[in-house]
Protein backbone atom coordinates (compact mmCIF):
# COMPACT_ATOMS: atom_id res chain seq x y z
CA UNK A 1 0.00 0.00 0.00
CA UNK A 2 1.24 3.48 -0.80
CA UNK A 3 1.25 6.31 1.72
CA UNK A 4 -0.58 8.67 -0.62
CA UNK A 5 -2.51 11.22 1.39
CA UNK A 6 -6.21 11.69 0.83
CA UNK A 7 -8.81 14.19 1.98
CA UNK A 8 -11.03 11.56 3.61
CA UNK A 9 -10.49 7.91 4.45
CA UNK A 10 -13.72 5.94 4.71
CA UNK A 11 -13.50 2.68 6.62
CA UNK A 12 -16.19 0.43 5.14
CA UNK A 13 -17.47 -0.21 1.63
CA UNK A 14 -21.16 -0.80 2.28
CA UNK A 15 -24.00 1.42 1.15
CA UNK A 16 -23.15 4.08 3.74
CA UNK A 17 -19.44 4.22 2.93
CA UNK A 18 -19.76 3.93 -0.83
CA UNK A 19 -22.59 6.46 -0.85
CA UNK A 20 -20.60 8.95 1.21
CA UNK A 21 -17.65 8.54 -1.16
CA UNK A 22 -19.93 9.29 -4.11
CA UNK A 23 -21.46 12.40 -2.56
CA UNK A 24 -18.07 13.67 -1.36
CA UNK A 25 -16.51 13.02 -4.76
CA UNK A 26 -19.21 15.07 -6.44
CA UNK A 27 -17.87 18.01 -4.42
CA UNK A 28 -14.30 17.41 -5.55
CA UNK A 29 -13.20 15.88 -2.25
CA UNK A 30 -10.64 13.12 -2.66
CA UNK A 31 -11.72 9.93 -0.91
CA UNK A 32 -10.10 6.58 -0.20
CA UNK A 33 -12.42 3.71 0.74
CA UNK A 34 -10.70 1.11 2.91
CA UNK A 35 -12.62 -2.16 2.59
CA UNK A 36 -11.52 -5.51 3.97
CA UNK A 37 -13.21 -7.56 1.21
CA UNK A 38 -15.14 -5.87 -1.59
CA UNK A 39 -17.79 -3.20 -2.09
CA UNK A 40 -21.12 -4.51 -0.82
CA UNK A 41 -19.63 -7.71 0.60
CA UNK A 42 -21.43 -7.47 3.94
CA UNK A 43 -25.05 -6.65 4.88
CA UNK A 44 -25.47 -4.16 2.04
CA UNK A 45 -25.00 -6.98 -0.44
CA UNK A 46 -27.23 -9.59 1.19
CA UNK A 47 -30.36 -7.69 2.19
CA UNK A 48 -33.79 -8.25 0.68
CA UNK A 49 -33.79 -4.88 -1.08
CA UNK A 50 -37.21 -3.68 0.04
CA UNK A 51 -37.71 0.08 0.41
CA UNK A 52 -40.61 0.83 2.75
CA UNK A 53 -40.21 4.32 4.20
CA UNK A 54 -43.44 4.26 6.21
CA UNK A 55 -43.20 1.29 8.57
CA UNK A 56 -41.16 -1.64 9.81
CA UNK A 57 -40.23 -3.64 12.87
CA UNK A 58 -38.15 -1.63 15.32
CA UNK A 59 -39.19 1.64 13.67
CA UNK A 60 -38.46 4.67 15.89
CA UNK A 61 -40.69 7.63 15.08
CA UNK A 62 -37.78 10.10 14.54
CA UNK A 63 -36.72 8.05 11.49
CA UNK A 64 -39.78 8.97 9.44
CA UNK A 65 -38.52 12.27 7.92
CA UNK A 66 -35.11 10.77 7.08
CA UNK A 67 -36.71 7.66 5.60
CA UNK A 68 -38.87 9.71 3.24
CA UNK A 69 -35.92 11.91 2.24
CA UNK A 70 -33.89 8.79 1.55
CA UNK A 71 -36.69 7.20 -0.46
CA UNK A 72 -36.80 10.29 -2.67
CA UNK A 73 -33.01 10.19 -3.04
CA UNK A 74 -33.30 6.56 -4.12
CA UNK A 75 -35.66 7.54 -6.90
CA UNK A 76 -33.23 10.24 -8.03
CA UNK A 77 -30.38 7.73 -7.99
CA UNK A 78 -32.12 4.99 -9.92
CA UNK A 79 -32.81 7.55 -12.60
CA UNK A 80 -29.09 8.32 -12.94
CA UNK A 81 -26.78 5.67 -11.46
CA UNK A 82 -27.52 2.82 -13.91
CA UNK A 83 -26.75 5.08 -16.84
CA UNK A 84 -23.54 6.38 -15.27
CA UNK A 85 -22.22 3.02 -14.12
CA UNK A 86 -23.71 0.44 -16.48
CA UNK A 87 -25.14 -1.42 -13.47
CA UNK A 88 -28.90 -1.96 -13.60
CA UNK A 89 -29.84 -2.68 -10.00
CA UNK A 90 -33.57 -2.78 -10.84
CA UNK A 91 -34.70 0.21 -8.79
CA UNK A 92 -38.47 0.34 -9.07
CA UNK A 93 -41.73 1.20 -7.37
CA UNK A 94 -43.51 -1.81 -5.94
CA UNK A 95 -46.48 -2.94 -3.90
CA UNK A 96 -46.95 -5.26 -0.96
CA UNK A 97 -49.78 -7.63 -0.06
CA UNK A 98 -50.08 -8.21 3.66
CA UNK A 99 -52.15 -11.23 4.62
CA UNK A 100 -53.67 -12.18 7.97
CA UNK A 101 -53.66 -15.91 8.64
CA UNK A 102 -54.83 -15.51 12.25
CA UNK A 103 -57.11 -13.08 14.06
CA UNK A 104 -54.16 -11.57 15.91
CA UNK A 105 -52.69 -10.36 12.61
CA UNK A 106 -55.74 -8.29 11.66
CA UNK A 107 -54.76 -5.24 13.76
CA UNK A 108 -51.48 -4.98 11.85
CA UNK A 109 -53.39 -4.92 8.56
CA UNK A 110 -55.59 -2.10 9.82
CA UNK A 111 -52.51 -0.20 10.96
CA UNK A 112 -50.87 -0.55 7.54
CA UNK A 113 -54.09 0.61 5.87
CA UNK A 114 -54.11 3.74 8.02
CA UNK A 115 -50.38 4.45 7.63
CA UNK A 116 -50.39 4.27 3.83
CA UNK A 117 -53.62 6.19 3.39
CA UNK A 118 -52.38 8.95 5.72
CA UNK A 119 -48.82 9.13 4.42
CA UNK A 120 -47.19 12.58 4.73
CA UNK A 121 -46.25 12.53 1.04
CA UNK A 122 -48.24 11.62 -2.10
CA UNK A 123 -47.75 8.37 -3.94
CA UNK A 124 -48.78 5.98 -1.15
CA UNK A 125 -52.14 4.30 -0.70
CA UNK A 126 -53.68 1.06 0.53
CA UNK A 127 -56.89 -0.92 0.13
CA UNK A 128 -58.55 -3.58 2.24
CA UNK A 129 -58.79 -7.05 0.69
CA UNK A 130 -61.23 -9.78 1.55
CA UNK A 131 -60.06 -13.36 1.16
CA UNK A 132 -61.33 -13.62 -2.41
CA UNK A 133 -59.55 -10.36 -3.30
CA UNK A 134 -56.26 -11.71 -1.95
CA UNK A 135 -56.64 -14.92 -3.95
CA UNK A 136 -57.52 -12.98 -7.08
CA UNK A 137 -54.23 -11.06 -6.82
CA UNK A 138 -52.16 -14.10 -5.82
CA UNK A 139 -53.99 -17.44 -6.23
CA UNK A 140 -51.13 -19.34 -4.56
CA UNK A 141 -51.82 -17.77 -1.15
CA UNK A 142 -53.33 -20.26 1.27
CA UNK A 143 -57.14 -20.44 1.06
CA UNK A 144 -57.16 -20.17 4.86
CA UNK A 145 -56.23 -16.47 4.66
CA UNK A 146 -58.65 -14.28 6.59
CA UNK A 147 -58.09 -10.95 4.83
CA UNK A 148 -55.37 -8.74 3.44
CA UNK A 149 -54.20 -5.26 2.58
CA UNK A 150 -52.57 -4.14 -0.66
CA UNK A 151 -50.26 -1.17 -0.11
CA UNK A 152 -48.64 0.70 -3.00
CA UNK A 153 -45.89 3.28 -3.22
CA UNK A 154 -42.92 1.36 -1.83
CA UNK A 155 -39.75 0.63 -3.77
CA UNK A 156 -37.40 -2.27 -4.33
CA UNK A 157 -33.92 -2.91 -5.74
CA UNK A 158 -31.01 -5.34 -5.69
CA UNK A 159 -28.89 -4.36 -2.68
CA UNK A 160 -25.58 -5.77 -3.89
CA UNK A 161 -25.83 -4.23 -7.34
CA UNK A 162 -27.00 -0.92 -5.85
CA UNK A 163 -23.98 -0.78 -3.54
CA UNK A 164 -21.65 -1.79 -6.37
CA UNK A 165 -23.13 0.99 -8.50
CA UNK A 166 -22.42 3.50 -5.72
CA UNK A 167 -18.85 2.23 -5.56
CA UNK A 168 -18.35 2.56 -9.31
CA UNK A 169 -19.93 6.03 -9.33
CA UNK A 170 -17.66 7.06 -6.45
CA UNK A 171 -14.60 5.95 -8.39
CA UNK A 172 -15.84 7.82 -11.45
CA UNK A 173 -15.70 11.03 -9.40
CA UNK A 174 -12.22 10.30 -8.06
CA UNK A 175 -12.51 7.86 -5.16
CA UNK A 176 -9.96 5.09 -4.70
CA UNK A 177 -10.85 1.71 -3.25
CA UNK A 178 -8.11 0.03 -1.23
CA UNK A 179 -8.35 -3.54 0.03
CA UNK A 180 -7.17 -3.81 3.59
CA UNK A 181 -8.06 -3.76 7.28
CA UNK A 182 -7.78 -0.81 9.63
CA UNK A 183 -5.78 -1.83 12.72
CA UNK A 184 -5.36 1.56 14.38
CA UNK A 185 -4.96 5.30 13.96
CA UNK A 186 -2.09 7.76 14.13
CA UNK A 187 -3.32 10.64 16.28
CA UNK A 188 -2.16 14.16 17.05
CA UNK A 189 -3.70 17.20 18.78
CA UNK A 190 -7.27 15.91 18.78
CA UNK A 191 -7.09 14.85 15.16
CA UNK A 192 -6.58 11.68 13.17
CA UNK A 193 -3.50 12.11 11.02
CA UNK A 194 -3.50 8.69 9.36
CA UNK A 195 -5.29 5.36 9.31
CA UNK A 196 -2.99 2.48 10.14
CA UNK A 197 -3.77 -0.61 8.08
CA UNK A 198 -2.38 -4.12 7.93
CA UNK A 199 -0.27 -2.91 5.00
CA UNK A 200 0.88 0.59 5.91
CA UNK A 201 -0.64 3.97 6.64
CA UNK A 202 -3.01 6.23 4.75
CA UNK A 203 -2.52 9.89 5.76
CA UNK A 204 -5.80 11.78 5.71
CA UNK A 205 -7.45 15.08 6.39
CA UNK A 206 -10.51 13.40 7.90
CA UNK A 207 -11.79 9.95 8.82
CA UNK A 208 -15.27 8.52 8.29
CA UNK A 209 -16.07 5.29 10.11
CA UNK A 210 -18.79 3.44 8.20
CA UNK A 211 -18.00 -0.17 9.02
CA UNK A 212 -21.37 -1.40 10.27
CA UNK A 213 -21.11 -3.46 13.46
CA UNK A 214 -17.32 -3.46 13.07
CA UNK A 215 -17.35 0.26 13.97
CA UNK A 216 -16.83 -0.87 17.57
CA UNK A 217 -13.21 -1.71 16.62
CA UNK A 218 -12.56 2.05 16.66
CA UNK A 219 -13.83 2.57 20.23
CA UNK A 220 -10.44 1.99 21.91
CA UNK A 221 -8.62 3.97 19.22
CA UNK A 222 -10.75 7.07 19.89
CA UNK A 223 -11.84 6.44 23.50
CA UNK A 224 -15.52 6.91 22.61
CA UNK A 225 -18.59 4.68 22.55
CA UNK A 226 -19.92 3.50 19.18
CA UNK A 227 -22.60 1.08 20.40
CA UNK A 228 -23.59 -0.70 17.22
CA UNK A 229 -23.97 -4.47 17.35
CA UNK A 230 -24.72 -7.20 14.80
CA UNK A 231 -28.23 -8.54 14.28
CA UNK A 232 -27.90 -11.69 12.22
CA UNK A 233 -30.38 -12.30 9.43
CA UNK A 234 -30.67 -15.44 7.32
CA UNK A 235 -32.55 -15.37 4.01
CA UNK A 236 -33.62 -18.30 1.83
CA UNK A 237 -33.83 -17.66 -1.90
CA UNK A 238 -36.38 -20.04 -3.43
CA UNK A 239 -37.01 -21.00 -7.04
CA UNK A 240 -40.76 -21.61 -7.27
CA UNK A 241 -42.41 -24.28 -9.36
CA UNK A 242 -43.94 -21.63 -11.59
CA UNK A 243 -43.71 -17.86 -11.96
CA UNK A 244 -42.26 -15.52 -9.36
CA UNK A 245 -44.27 -13.01 -7.37
CA UNK A 246 -45.71 -9.76 -8.71
CA UNK A 247 -45.77 -8.21 -5.22
CA UNK A 248 -44.01 -8.45 -1.93
CA UNK A 249 -46.01 -10.81 0.24
CA UNK A 250 -46.16 -11.08 4.03
CA UNK A 251 -48.20 -12.99 6.56
CA UNK A 252 -47.95 -15.65 9.22
CA UNK A 253 -44.48 -14.49 10.18
CA UNK A 254 -43.18 -14.81 6.61
CA UNK A 255 -41.86 -12.07 4.36
CA UNK A 256 -41.35 -12.79 0.66
CA UNK A 257 -39.68 -10.47 -1.82
CA UNK A 258 -40.27 -10.59 -5.56
CA UNK A 259 -37.21 -10.46 -7.79
CA UNK A 260 -36.87 -9.78 -11.53
CA UNK A 261 -35.18 -13.17 -12.06
CA UNK A 262 -38.23 -15.02 -10.71
CA UNK A 263 -36.67 -16.08 -7.42
CA UNK A 264 -38.55 -15.45 -4.18
CA UNK A 265 -36.44 -14.29 -1.24
CA UNK A 266 -37.90 -15.48 2.06
CA UNK A 267 -36.87 -14.25 5.46
CA UNK A 268 -35.37 -12.96 7.40
CA UNK A 269 -34.39 -14.19 10.82
CA UNK A 270 -33.42 -11.86 13.66
CA UNK A 271 -30.68 -13.43 15.77
CA UNK A 272 -28.39 -12.00 18.40
CA UNK A 273 -25.49 -14.28 17.57
CA UNK A 274 -22.50 -11.97 17.64
CA UNK A 275 -20.41 -12.13 14.49
CA UNK A 276 -21.43 -15.69 13.67
CA UNK A 277 -22.31 -15.93 9.98
CA UNK A 278 -22.92 -19.68 9.88
CA UNK A 279 -25.94 -20.97 7.96
CA UNK A 280 -28.18 -23.07 10.18
CA UNK A 281 -30.66 -25.84 9.46
CA UNK A 282 -32.93 -24.36 12.12
CA UNK A 283 -33.18 -21.06 10.29
CA UNK A 284 -33.74 -22.70 6.91
CA UNK A 285 -36.50 -24.93 8.28
CA UNK A 286 -38.18 -22.08 10.16
CA UNK A 287 -38.11 -19.63 7.23
CA UNK A 288 -39.30 -22.18 4.67
CA UNK A 289 -42.05 -23.54 6.95
CA UNK A 290 -43.50 -20.06 7.46
CA UNK A 291 -43.30 -19.35 3.73
CA UNK A 292 -45.04 -22.62 2.86
CA UNK A 293 -47.80 -21.89 5.36
CA UNK A 294 -48.49 -18.62 3.55
CA UNK A 295 -47.99 -20.02 0.05
CA UNK A 296 -48.34 -23.83 0.12
CA UNK A 297 -47.10 -24.30 -3.46
CA UNK A 298 -43.59 -23.45 -2.23
CA UNK A 299 -43.48 -27.02 -0.96
CA UNK A 300 -42.35 -27.84 -4.50
CA UNK A 301 -39.84 -24.99 -4.67
CA UNK A 302 -36.10 -25.45 -4.85
CA UNK A 303 -33.82 -23.74 -2.37
CA UNK A 304 -31.57 -21.73 -4.69
CA UNK A 305 -29.38 -20.05 -2.05
CA UNK A 306 -29.15 -19.63 1.71
CA UNK A 307 -27.35 -16.50 2.95
CA UNK A 308 -26.63 -14.68 6.19
CA UNK A 309 -25.62 -11.13 7.01
CA UNK A 310 -25.09 -8.91 10.06
CA UNK A 311 -27.19 -5.74 10.27
CA UNK A 312 -25.79 -2.89 12.40
CA UNK A 313 -28.20 -2.04 15.24
CA UNK A 314 -27.87 0.58 17.98
CA UNK A 315 -29.56 0.43 21.41
CA UNK A 316 -32.30 2.86 20.31
CA UNK A 317 -32.49 1.56 16.72
CA UNK A 318 -31.56 4.99 15.40
CA UNK A 319 -28.50 5.43 13.16
CA UNK A 320 -25.30 7.09 14.34
CA UNK A 321 -24.50 9.88 11.88
CA UNK A 322 -22.33 12.89 12.64
CA UNK A 323 -19.04 14.14 14.03
CA UNK A 324 -17.40 11.95 16.64
CA UNK A 325 -17.45 13.65 20.05
CA UNK A 326 -14.09 15.12 21.07
CA UNK A 327 -12.50 14.81 17.64
CA UNK A 328 -12.06 17.58 15.08
CA UNK A 329 -11.91 15.44 11.97
CA UNK A 330 -13.58 12.11 12.78
CA UNK A 331 -17.09 11.22 11.62
CA UNK A 332 -19.36 8.20 11.99
CA UNK A 333 -22.07 6.83 9.71
CA UNK A 334 -23.60 3.52 10.77
CA UNK A 335 -26.56 1.85 12.45
CA UNK A 336 -29.06 1.58 9.59
CA UNK A 337 -30.42 -1.59 11.25
CA UNK A 338 -32.84 -3.57 9.06
CA UNK A 339 -33.42 -0.42 6.96
CA UNK A 340 -29.81 0.15 5.98
CA UNK A 341 -30.38 0.10 2.22
CA UNK A 342 -33.45 2.32 2.49
CA UNK A 343 -31.66 4.83 4.73
CA UNK A 344 -28.30 4.60 2.94
CA UNK A 345 -28.66 7.59 0.58
CA UNK A 346 -29.85 9.96 3.31
CA UNK A 347 -27.24 8.79 5.82
CA UNK A 348 -24.40 9.03 3.31
CA UNK A 349 -25.50 12.34 1.80
CA UNK A 350 -26.02 13.76 5.27
CA UNK A 351 -22.58 12.81 6.53
CA UNK A 352 -20.96 14.00 3.28
CA UNK A 353 -22.56 17.41 3.74
CA UNK A 354 -21.48 17.54 7.38
CA UNK A 355 -17.89 16.72 6.41
CA UNK A 356 -17.87 19.27 3.59
CA UNK A 357 -20.02 22.06 5.07
CA UNK A 358 -20.43 21.37 8.77
CA UNK A 359 -24.20 21.04 8.36
CA UNK A 360 -26.80 19.16 6.33
CA UNK A 361 -30.34 19.45 5.08
CA UNK A 362 -30.96 15.78 5.84
CA UNK A 363 -33.11 15.14 8.90
CA UNK A 364 -30.83 13.45 11.41
CA UNK A 365 -32.94 13.89 14.54
CA UNK A 366 -31.76 11.53 17.26
CA UNK A 367 -28.71 10.38 15.30
CA UNK A 368 -25.95 12.42 16.97
CA UNK A 369 -23.00 10.20 18.01
CA UNK A 370 -22.67 12.26 21.19
CA UNK A 371 -25.86 10.76 22.64
CA UNK A 372 -23.90 7.69 23.70
CA UNK A 373 -20.97 9.70 25.08
CA UNK A 374 -22.53 12.11 27.55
Amino acid sequence: MTNRATDVVIIGGGAAGAGAAYYLGQRGIKVTILERESIGSKASGFNAGGLNPLEGHGWPEPLQPMALQSFNLHQDLWGSLPGKTGIDYHGRLSSIIKVALDENELPELRETLQIFNNAPEPGFSAEWLEREDVLALEPRVTPHALAGVRAVGNGALDGLEFTEALGVAAQQVGAEVVTGTAVGLRLGNGRVEAVVTDDGEIPCGALLIAAGPWCRNAEPWLDIAIPVDPLKGQIIRMKPDGPGLDHELTGGGSSMYNKPDGLIWCGATEEEAGFDLSLTDEARESVTAKAMRLMPSLTNAEVALHTACLRPVTPDWLPIVGQAPGWENVYICTGGQKKGILLGPAMSKGIAEIIADGETGISLDGCDPARFNS
